[in-house]
C-alpha cells in the first residue's frame, strides 16, 4: 500500500470503533467536534510525508517496501537515531509543542519486540520473533497509526498482580484456545488509542512466576470486539478560539481506559504469553527507545518556553532587568543542555547483536530527569516574565468589541511600537503553556509521562557503573585492595 494521505488516515478511522466521551458512545471520531481535533492533530504526521520541505527527514527508501515513514526504519547507528530525533521535534514543532505520536510510540515498542522475541525465542523455544517481524511489516506497508497500552491500572500499588483484591487490575489471559487467547482487564493512560489503527499491548513491570497469566503482549485492532475505550474528558465540552488559546485550540492528544472486556486475540498476534520472566525485560527495553521519543519530543516545548519569556520580557520592556537577564539564562541553559543530552545519547548508541541502535540508556535517562525535575521551575519563570495579566486579561471578543477594544489595544501596550493586541497574544501564549488545561497537562506529563522522576533516577543510578570511579577515589587515596 504504501504512505497515506491525510484523508486515507482519517477513513481509516470510521470502523465501528467502541469509544466513549462524557459518557456516550461516540460514533465518528473523525467528525466529533472535540475528538476531532486530536485526530487532525495527529494527521500531521501524514501531512510532514507529503510536504516538499519535509519529505526527505520524513521517509525512507526502503529496500522491500519502497518509500516508507522514516519511523518504521529500524535505526541502525546514530545517524538513524538523530534523524529519528529529529523528525520527531519537527513533528512536535509543527503540532505547536504537543507530540504527534501516532508512530512514534509503536515504533518504540515494536523495536523492542523484535530484541525481546528473538531473547525469549532463544530462551523458551517460542515462535515469537516471525510474529512480531510479519506485523511490523503489516504495520510499516500500510503507513499504520500505531498506540501502545502498556500502564495496568494496577489497583492496590504495593501488591502484585495476583495478589490484588480481585483478578483484573492488570491485563491478564483468562483463556487459551487453538485458536488464541482470551484477555481481561483494563490498561490506563492509553495515548492516541481512539485515533490509531492498532494497538500493542505490553506488560508494565517485572512479574513473578505466580503472575504467568499476566505476562502477556498482543496486537489488537481498535474495533475488536469487547475492547471499550473511555477517553479523557480533557477540556471537555469547551470551544477555544486561537487567541486566547494559540495552542490548545488547535492541538490535542487523547488517552483512554482501555478496557478488555474479554477480548480475542488470535495466536499470530500474540507475542508474549506466559513467559513472565521476560515481562521485566520487555517492559524496560522499550521503556529504553520511548524515553528517547520522549526527550526528543520536549525540545519544542523548552524552546516555546524560552522564546516566549523572551517575546515578553521584550515586550513589556524589561529585558535588560537583572533579575529578568538571571531567569533569561536559566532557561537557556535548561532547553540547550536538554538538547545537548538528546545529541549525546544518540551519538553514544549501543549496537545489539541484532544490529538495531538503542540509544544510550544513561544518557536518554539523565536528560529525561534534566527536563521533568526543572520544568515547574521553567514554568515558573515564565510567568514570573511575564505578569499578573495572565490570569487577569480580557479576552478575544473584548478586543474585538467596538465599546472596549480600543480601550485595550491603548491601555494594555507595552514598550514602544507595542500595541495590546501583540502584548496580550503573547501573553496568551504563555497562558495556554503554563495556566490553562492545557498548560497542566504538560506540567502533569513533565513528572509522570513515559516514567515518573523516581524512575529516572532508578535508571540512572542503574546504568551508572561506578567501577572506574571508585578505582580512581582508592588510587588518589592509596588504597589497594
Amino acid at each position: 500500500m504504501g504512505l497515506r494521505s491525510p484523508a486515507e488516515y482519517k477513513a481509516s478511522l470510521r470502523d465501528g470503533r467502541a469509544v466513549y466521551y462524557s459518557g456516550k458512545r461516540v460514533e465518528d471520531v473523525v467528525a466529533h467536534l472535540e475528538l476531532g481535533i486530536a485526530v487532525d492533530h495527529a494527521a500531521i504526521d501524514y501531512h510532514v510525508a507529503e510536504d516538499p520541505k519535509y519529505r526527505e527527514l520524513a521517509t525512507f527508501e526502503d529496500s522491500v517496501d519502497g518509500l516508507i515513514s522514516r519511523y518504521y526504519h529500524i535505526p541502525r547507528n546514530a545517524e538513524d537515531l538523530i534523524n529519528r530525533s529529529k523528525l520527531i521535534e519537527t513533528t512536535t514543532r509543527l503540532g505547536h509543542t504537543l507530540v504527534i505520536l501516532i508512530k512514534e510510540i509503536g515504533t518504540d515498542a515494536l523495536f523492542a519486540l523484535h530484541l525481546i522475541s528473538k531473547q525469549t525465542d532463544a530462551h523458551f523455544g517460542t515462535q515469537y520473533s516471525d510474529r512480531v517481524q510479519k506485523f511490523f511489516r503489516h504495520c510499516r506497508k500500510n503507513d499504520l497509526a500505531v498506540a501502545v497500552a502498556q500502564t495496568d491500572v494496577k489497583g492496590d500499588r504495593s501488591r502484585g498482580p495476583g495478589e490484588q483484591s480481585h483478578p483484573d487490575y492488570y491485563v491478564h489471559v483468562i483463556d487459551e484456545t487453538k485458536d488464541g487467547i482470551v484477555v481481561r482487564g483494563a490498561k490506563v493512560h492509553t495515548s492516541v488509542s481512539i485515533n490509531a489503527n492498532e494497538i500493542l499491548v505490553l506488560p508494565t513491570r517485572n512479574l513473578s512466576e505466580q503472575d504467568r497469566n499476566y505476562a502477556v503482549s498482543f496486537a489488537v485492532s481498535p474495533n475488536t470486539p469487547g475492547l471499550k475505550l473511555i477517553a479523557s474528558p480533557y477540556a471537555e465540552g469547551v470551544i477555544k478560539n486561537d487567541f486566547d488559546y494559540p495552542i490548545s485550540a488547535k492541538h490535542k492528544m487523547i488517552e483512554t481506559l482501555t478496557v478488555f472486556d474479554d477480548v480475542f486475540i488470535p495466536w499470530e498476534r500474540v507475542f508474549l504469553n506466559g513467559e513472565w520472566q521476560m515481562a521485566g525485560p520487555l517492559a524496560k527495553t522499550f521503556v529504553e527507545f520511548h524515553r528517547f521519543t520522549a526527550i526528543s519530543y520536549k525540545l519544542p516545548l523548552v524552546d516555546l518556553i524560552l522564546g516566549s519569556a523572551e517575546l515578553i520580557a521584550d515586550y513589556n520592556g524589561t529585558e535588560r532587568a537583572p533579575h529578568i537577564r538571571d531567569k533569561i539564562t536559566w532557561l537557556i541553559s535548561y532547553a540547550e543542555t536538554l538538547r545537548a543530552l538528546v545529541k549525546m545519547a544518540a551519538m553514544e548508541c549501543k549496537i545489539t547483536e541484532l544490529g538495531i541502535a538503542v540509544p544510550n540508556t544513561l544518557i536518554v535517562n539523565m536528560a529525561k530527569w534534566h527536563f521533568a525535575k526543572n520544568y515547574h521551575q521553567a514554568m515558573a519563570y515564565a510567568q514570573d516574565i511575564a505578569g499578573g495579566l495572565l490570569v487577569t486579561a480580557p479576552g478575544k471578543h473584548d478586543l474585538e468589541s467596538e465599546e472596549t477594544g480600543g480601550y485595550i489595544r491603548k491601555y494594555l501596550g507595552g514598550r514602544a511600537g507595542v500595541d495590546g493586541e501583540q502584548r496580550l497574544k503573547a501573553m496568551n501564549l504563555i497562558k495556554d503553556l503554563t495556566t490553562t488545561d492545557f498548560g497542566g497537562y504538560q506540567a502533569v506529563l513533565a513528572i509522570h509521562a513515559e516514567g515518573s522522576i523516581e524512575a529516572e533516577k532508578m535508571a540512572t543510578l542503574r546504568e551508572h557503573d561506578s567501577t572506574p570511579f571508585k578505582a580512581y577515589a582508592r588510587e588518589i587515596a592509596h588504597i589497594t585492595d
